[in-house]
């Protein structure tokens, strides 16, 4: 082996390339040039390198193949040539290659333009916005629609190389910060100069220049010079058929670095203009004790049932949105300084109906639940956010951000549900109304402080945050439930009618000081201490109708009070080795917690004191630039939750009820993800394989009692022995077919998992499967027309061993498309489908399909085209059912909702812009 290592190198020694760079007139040396040596076949860097101070280079250490040499300057066109070594020629000596500025007539010098569309600086793909047409007046989604590699579904949302993108960047800065469709659907694509893909690292990893696994896929939008002066922005207004209607504003004025910016929307069409992910901006309701120790408080009436709406539209009923803004970000002190700040105010009201259709699993036997029910939900919301930066010298900066949000929610549910038993007698009936007024205060700040210190690679950072956060809500609650005996007669009956009151707020204070030392040139040494100091007060009230009619009659069987403290030490040491191409991190961290809890009701104090451990391994191997595998490993202490230690007794609904067990120990979960990325620039391909799979020790799962009338209690439990584990996988392939000028993609995705939990004390293992697969097509032709189409079929299977003989398993199909193409007279006409296809199972015997068809017709207006008359058709067939199955623990359910239907809509859109002069001032 070590012989053939020898020879092999030796004779790749011998291949080498060399030249000198200058300018047509031989008059220039072109030092620091960049020279790129590219596989012929497939276009892949093969090595990179700088002119030096006389324009000469040499790449050495090749091996024998076809090539493609390129060599680019700022401001001169790019110079290409293809060139093969092989055994009679190890040596090419190009001599002295001449560069002619792009302003001069170019003589004898061949120019690509795909090549000149992209280049490569290090981790970021760079495309120049020059190389590609697009219309007047379109907008940054249409320029990245034609970028190899990228794609833009109809909902605006955009993948890069297979990847997600979850951030866009407008000149390095955030616009509007969480809804990146503010930037790709409204400013113009002509004001871009480049578009730059990348991961974006966190602040501290991108400090230290060690990964820390936190990785945003994100693309920077860079504005050309010229376009930064000035003023733009479009106005959109439509009306419908059925009371639809929907509206948009926005303003842009730039001068310089400053930017001012400010939008306004509202509509009933399901445009809700809360960006893909809304999660974060309208939190759930919950109260929690984190992975590492932390304890989280969240708004609305947590575990008492009344839950404050939480703002999320997720398809299920008709909103009505309205939602505004203003941006404003600005450099100065030559870019020392920097500020960022956005304020939102927006309300969502949602209105809606729904049916559940049930089926529970119990030892021997099953009974189906129908609750049919109507909603009707509300919140307000205000959030106002900033971050200010410096650069306090060349070796320190402060970073300052904060952010505070106020909600208001209201939230009114009524249903009326039945149980029926296999032999089709009642087994219970039930009807529940209840409504819920909350409203939320947060605070949050930090401030992260970076210093680099004498020896290269040695740093400090410091990361401080405050967090602080108010709750409070009422509401009312009515059940009536009525209970029947194995022949369906009438047996007992239970009424709840009561007030509620939840009130709590909450505290944390988190540090985090990091020090990094370099031990070699290869190996880093991470250290890091955090310290966390939590409180929190929570008090909810039951009261019970008086005989007078009010409810002042206190219920403490349904009360609580209780304050919480904890203090948590964490520390932990991480090493990162980098070795040619491989970069290993792995470590741990290990975080004491003393955690304190005290019943106000019942003078009880009980107090917990533990230890969270978190190893983690990562391995990362770029074999280029544009590919790399990566392997990580993670294993945290799940703690069990407050509300399963100890939690308030819940009455909202007597057949479901939830007892606490302060005997839980903790669960410890593993993780490991797998991933494979390759891109090839010429080609367009792009090749993604990812793959997690992740398992439980010790884990805390359900107990469930139910008992003849169809009465459940449920418990946390411990359930040592067994081992739940979940596992996905996926794959994406997609590259561009140069004989049609057509993307093609294909991607396949399985997922599944296998848990356990306790039904009247048998034990049930359900096991869930998932698998689909994808084929898509898209061709973009400039002023001419689009296309894109996606279909395949999917497979599910869900089966409890408790209810073998009624498993949930069904093939599905889903498909998408859509066309659009220019006419003569500024005419273009547009279609899009959306298909789905679920077959009967064994517990749900009737298909699913739907097929919902769009349509629309536009003019545009003037020389500068920017005013557009559209006609559209929203669901033309009226199809569109909302439509849902799902399985936890023993129980599969199939859903249907109201949604948006069939309309019809005449909108008028209308684009401004002056660009190149002087911005007003905002």
């Amino acid at each position: 082996m070590l012989f053939i290592s020898s020879v092999s190198a030796f004779a790749q020694d011998q291949y080498e390339i060399k030249g000198l760079v200058t300018d047509t007139a031989a008059s220039y040396k072109m030092v620091n040039s960049t020279i790129t040596l590219l596989k012929a076949k497939d276009s892949t860097l093969v090595k990179f390198t700088r002119a030096t101070a006389d324009g000469s280079f040499s790449l050495s250490n090749l091996s024998p193949g076809k090539f493609i040499l390129l060599l680019s300057y700022p401001g001169y066109a790019d110079f290409v040539e293809d060139f093969q070594l092989d055994s009679t020629k190890k040596t090419r000596d190009f001599g002295q290659m001449n560069m002619t500025l792009k302003a001069t007539i170019l003589k004898g010098v061949i120019i690509k333009g795909n090549i000149a569309a992209i280049k490569i600086k290090g981790d970021t793909t760079e495309f120049n916005a020059a190389a590609y047409k697009i219309q007047p007046n379109s907008k940054v989604e249409d320029l990245l629609k034609q970028l190899p590699g990228i794609t833009v579904d109809k909902n605006g949302k955009i993948t890069a190389q297979g990847q997600a993108v979850n951030k866009v960047l407008v000149d390095g800065e955030e616009f509007f910060g969480d809804d990146p469709t503010l930037v790709t659907k409204n400013l113009r694509g002509d004001m871009v100069d480049k578009v730059q893909l990348y991961d974006k690292k966190s602040d501290q990893a991108t400090f230290t220049g060690i990964d820390d696994g936190q990785k945003t896929k994100t693309i920077n939008i860079q504005l050309k010079e010229d376009k930064k002066n000035g003023y733009f922005g479009k106005v959109d207004a439509g009306a419908g058929t059925e009371k639809f209607y929907q509206g948009q504003g926005m303003f842009n004025a730039f001068k310089g670095k400053k930017k001012f910016s400010a939008y306004g929307t509202f509509g009933n069409t399901g445009k809700t203009g809360l960006g893909w992910e809304d999660n974060d901006k309208y939190a759930g309701s919950q109260m929690e004790v984190s992975e590492d120790g932390g304890m989280m408080f969240y708004s609305g009436g947590g575990d008492d049932g009344l839950d404050s709406f939480d703002g999320r539209y997720n398809g299920r009923g008709i909103p009505l949105t309205k939602s505004g803004g203003v941006h404003f970000d600005n450099k100065w002190n030559k870019d020392k300084e920097t500020i960022n700040t956005n304020y939102k105010i927006g309300s969502i009201d949602v209105d809606g109906t729904n049916t559940n259709l049930t089926q529970n699993n119990i030892p021997g036997e099953a009974y189906n639940t129908t609750v049919k029910g109507k909603f009707s939900n509300r919140m307000f919301r205000q959030k106002l956010d900033g971050t200010y930066s410096i650069n306090l010298d060349s070796n320190s900066t402060l970073k300052v951000s904060i952010d505070g949000t106020l909600k208001d929610s209201n939230k009114a549910d009524e249903s009326d549900a039945i149980s029926i038993r296999d032999d089709q007698t009642r087994l219970n009936t039930s009807y529940n109304k209840s409504s819920t007024d909350g409203n939320q205060r947060a605070l949050n700040a930090s401030a992260f402080y970076t210093q680099k210190l004498k020896k290269k690679g040695r740093t400090f950072s410091l990361r401080l945050s405050q967090a602080l956060n108010e709750n409070k809500s009422t509401g009312f609650l009515f059940s009536d439930n009525q209970f029947f005996d194995e022949k369906g007669n009438p047996s007992t009956q239970e009424t709840v009618d009561q007030y509620k009151t939840n009130n709590s707020t909450s505290s944390a204070f988190n540090s985090n000081l990091t020090y990094t030392e370099p031990l070699s040139k290869a190996l880093s040494l991470i250290l890091n201490y955090g310290l966390g100091i939590n409180k929190g007060v929570s008090d909810r009230k039951s009261f019970n109708k008086a005989g007078d009619g009010s409810y002042s009659v206190l219920d403490a069987e349904f009360s609580n009070g209780f304050e919480l403290n904890q203090l948590s030490n964490q520390g932990g040491v991480m090493f990162n080795l980098k070795k040619d191409k491989s970069v290993v991190t792995f470590g741990t961290k290990i975080s004491d917690v003393k955690f304190e809890q005290f019943n106000k009701y019942t003078n009880n104090t009980y107090k917990r004191n533990f230890t969270n451990w978190n190893p983690q391994l990562s391995y990362r191997y770029n074999f280029s630039q544009m590919t790399s595998f990566r392997i990580n490993y993670n294993g945290n202490t799940r703690q069990p939750g407050i509300d399963q230690l100890q939690p308030l007794k819940v009455n909202t609904d007597p057949l479901n009820i939830v007892e606490g067990n302060p005997e839980l120990r903790p669960s410890f979960n593993n993780g490991i993800n797998i991933g494979y990325n390759s891109y090839k620039v010429m080609s367009g391909q792009s090749i993604y394989i990812g793959a997690n799979y992740g398992f439980n020790s010790n884990p805390i799962t359900n107990s469930i009692i139910t008992d003849a009338t169809g009465k459940s209690t449920s418990q946390s439990i411990n359930l040592p022995g067994k081992t739940p584990v979940n596992y996905g996988l996926y794959f994406y392939l997609g590259r561009k077919i140069k004989l049609f000028d057509m993307n093609i993609g294909l991607n396949g995705n399985t997922s599944g998992s296998t848990n356990y939990s306790l039904v009247n004390k048998e034990l049930n293992t359900t096991k869930s499967n998932s698998y689909s697969g994808q084929l898509s097509l898209s061709k973009y032709k400039e002023k001419g027309y689009s296309l894109s189409v996606s279909a395949g079929p999917t497979y599910n299977t869900s089966e409890a061993s408790l209810q073998k003989q009624r498993s949930n398993n069904g093939w599905g199909t889903k498909a998408e498309a859509n066309f659009y193409i220019n006419l003569p007279g500024k005419i273009e006409i547009g279609t899009d489908g959306d298909y789905e296809y679920r077959a009967k199972t064994q517990t749900f015997n009737q298909d699913f399909e739907r097929f919902i068809w769009n349509a629309s017709i536009s003019k545009k207006f003037f020389k500068e085209e920017n005013l557009k008359l559209t006609a559209s058709a929203n669901d033309l067939l009226n199809q569109n059912v909302g439509f849902d199955r799902s399985s936890n623990n023993n129980r599969i359910t199939q859903s249907s909702y109201t949604t948006i239907k069939r309309y019809f809509m005449l909108s008028l859109i209308w684009d401004f812009n002056k660009m190149g002069g002087s911005a007003p001032k905002p």
